[in-house]
């Protein structure tokens, strides 16, 4: 299954019914009088978080969603019944935006959160509603009003505790596969990792979620490489976890790169808080490990952890590192206080990142 992140559908709501026109003609009614009854309201269409999706698949094989019309009103005052609504059922942190792709119009962070897009057209009024002393017997009706009609944008941002990010290769999938038992895409060359993955990880008894994206490079934000369109999935992160091979001929200078592209970025992400590992350590000697250990502080102002996934060394740490932040961030809650979707673990089908 492919991952499918922004999605352009199309909506509209029933019309209403019209009204009816008709007048009672029974035998032992001596004056009858009108009797036609109000139109059906037509359908609405809404949105919907339910269990079970971590993906907008489904919007590319469907993107026109239409709630049906309204019944139109019948004799002896009927009403007529009310148009079926259409639901568009999608994963926990949809957002929804105007055609412009930059008003929103709801943000749903919540399993079984519902929100009407589109309200359906009144009925009309049928002619025995404009029945008065001064006229008797009208014959004329509403018709139904029309229904609402937009195209709008879905954008999926997942819900996640904590992001990976840093320049391809940097480790963040073998660090994800390491932790987690999420299975990305693994390969000793940059941008295998295509589209985001997500894992939960397990530290002293606690979970957290943890989001994998493709790697940053210099202009990300101009549409360089994979460019930053997946950085939006880790907008909703607690916490950062910036990853810099030690394999960087200059770590300061790869910590600095990714840095700039998310403050460019926006959204918040440079307000986070953040924790920064120099990865593949075991790549290196003592004496080439403190050097570029002291060159990455010097770049981040403050001293980075030092991990391996080859050798486990440090991994411990980071984790209950990026624990402690999450749990102070959540109130003392525990991990995965309000999941609203299971998370799946993404197999290797969906392209992984580096090697640690």
């Amino acid at each position: 299954m492919k991952f499918l992140d922004e999605a352009k559908v199309y909506i509209k709501s029933g019309d209403g019914g019209a009204g009816a026109v008709s007048f009672r003609r029974e035998k032992f009614i001596e004056f009858g009088g009108p009797d036609g009854g109000d139109g059906g309201r037509g359908g609405d269409v809404w949105v919907e978080v339910v269990n079970g999706l971590n993906t907008l698949i489904d919007f590319r094989f469907q993107q026109h969603f239409k709630a049906s019309i309204g019944q139109h009103g019948m004799g002896k005052t009927r009403t007529g019944a009310k148009g079926s609504d259409v639901t568009l059922k999608v994963p926990v942190g949809t957002q929804i935006f105007e055609e412009d792709n930059e008003t929103l119009i709801a943000d749903l962070t919540k399993e079984g959160q519902r929100f009407r897009l589109a309200a359906g057209g009144n009925g009309g009024f049928g002619n025995a509603y404009f029945k008065s002393s001064t006229n008797q017997a009208p014959t004329w009706a509403n018709p139904g009003l029309p229904g609402e009609e937009k195209t709008i944008w879905l954008r999926l941002k997942l819900i996640a505790d904590a992001g990976l990010v840093g320049l391809p290769n940097a480790g963040k999938s073998t660090f994800l596969a390491t932790v987690t038992r999420a299975r990305p895409k693994i390969a000793n060359y940059p941008f295998t990792t295509l589209h985001p993955n997500l894992g939960v990880a397990t530290i002293d008894g606690r979970e957290f979620v943890l989001a994998d994206i493709p790697g940053l490079i210099e202009g990300a934000h101009e549409g360089v490489g994979i460019g930053d369109r997946f950085l939006g999935h880790v907008e909703r992160t607690r916490v950062l976890l910036h990853l810099v091979s030690a394999q960087e001929e200059k770590v300061g200078q790869a910590y600095k790169t990714v840095k700039a592209e998310l403050e460019a970025y926006g959204g918040g992400l440079t307000d986070k808080a953040e924790i920064v590992a120099l990865s593949q350590i075991d790549v290196l000697d003592e004496k080439e490990l403190k050097k570029k250990a002291k060159e990455l502080e010097k770049a981040c102002g403050r001293p980075p952890l030092l991990i391996s996934a080859a050798t486990h060394s440090g991994m411990t740490e980071v984790l209950r590192s990026l624990r402690d932040i999450i749990v102070s961030a959540a109130g003392g809650e525990t991990a995965l206080p309000d999941r609203s979707m299971p998370i799946k673990d993404n197999s290797a089908e969906d392209d992984g990142d580096d090697r640690l």
